[in-house]
């Protein structure tokens, strides 16, 4: 009999045992803290040698920590933040730029979760009105919030609007490995080679314990990152065992393994939804998330052994996560029960 799995979230998937025992090897002796040892320095190498030698890494403890540190970076006490009105920071972050920031949030609506440079250049009038929160910074989410992605030439077209506004380019990057994956892309291709100012490398959701990086690409930047980890409590002080965790994922391409397996195993999930009557995909499966559009009694049948959440219950769409370590026997044990509650 094979375990019901989880696909609420690949937060729910455990460590992959690599990390692990990169965690067990830092595990030894004392160390220095706050970073100022062997692991981390190996770590921002390591961010160097992916995202080129501008590149600083800065280990953080989680995702939206690492948006709170990256963001302010380019941001005064009067200024906006242009994001979809499906980003993780608008939804899900409890109003954390609002409020630890103290600046607006600009949400433009989109089909996809996807921002178009047109959505940075309709806000650029208010640019220099002393009536208006001024747009100094763009955010975009890599995977969106709707499982889709950016492609470089999009990300780059969306950097040089930016730019061109007197404006900076974020991007928060959760799921960043799955869309390199995805996109059969190293992870500068997405990044540094698209113009991107600042983004976080997420880990957590890639099988890591707790483990986010800043990554800052414009050195202008840097001088005051030190001073808004510390003050947004996104220092660790036994940073090593954040450090270790990171560097696992760069080392023999971890990170891209991991997602391109979470990937192939959305996909896996979404090809065998094509017979089940009465669902269709919401979107595009271009990541490791699986949005469906599916009867209310079906989702009510398998809720009763299966952990899912409703993404839109009002249009009945529902959101199927995998991970790195979901299995093809636990997506065919999921596809056989959702054929036996969709047929009549």
């Amino acid at each position: 009999m094979i375990s019901p799995k989880s696909f609420a979230s690949d937060n729910h998937a455990g460590v992959h045992p690599a990390i692990f025992e990169a965690m067990a090897a830092a595990n030894h002796d004392d160390a220095p803290a706050y970073g100022d040892d062997a692991w981390t320095s190996t770590f921002e190498r390591q961010i160097k040698e992916a995202f080129g030698p501008q590149a600083e890494g800065f280990a953080v403890l989680n995702g939206a920590g690492a948006n709170m540190v990256g963001l302010p970076l380019m941001l005064g006490r009067y200024d906006a933040i242009i994001c979809a009105d499906t980003a993780h920071i608008a939804t899900h972050e409890t109003g954390a730029a609002e409020r630890l920031l103290g600046v607006k949030l600009i949400t433009v609506p989109t089909p996809d979760g996807k921002l178009r440079p047109a959505d940075i250049t309709g806000q650029a009038h208010k640019l220099g009105s002393h009536h208006e929160p001024q747009p100094r910074a763009v955010s975009i989410s890599q995977v969106t919030e709707l499982g889709t992605c950016y492609t470089p030439a999009e990300i780059t077209e969306l950097s040089e609007a930016a730019h061109a506004a007197g404006m900076r380019l974020h991007m928060d990057g959760a799921r960043l490995a799955n869309a390199a994956a995805h996109l059969d892309c190293g992870l500068d291709a997405i990044t540094t080679a698209a113009g991107v100012d600042v983004f976080s490398f997420g880990g957590t959701k890639n099988g890591a314990l707790a483990a986010e990086a800043v990554v800052v690409l414009d050195p202008s930047l840097n001088r005051s990152i030190p001073y808004l980890r510390r003050q947004s409590l996104q220092l660790a002080s036994k940073m090593r065992f954040i450090s270790a965790q990171l560097s696992a994922l760069l080392t023999d391409d971890l990170w891209h393994q991991n997602a391109a397996h979470a990937n192939a195993m959305a996909t896996r999930l979404a090809d065998g939804l094509s017979s089940a009557p009465g669902i269709t995909l919401a979107y595009p499966v271009q990541s490791n998330a699986v949005f469906a559009t599916v009867p209310a009694h079906v989702a009510t049948t398998l809720r009763s052994r299966y952990l899912f959440h409703h993404w839109d219950e009002a249009a009945g769409i529902v959101r199927w996560m995998t991970a790195f370590n979901t299995t093809p026997e636990q997506i065919d044990d999921f596809l056989n029960a959702i054929h036996t509650a969709a047929t009549p």
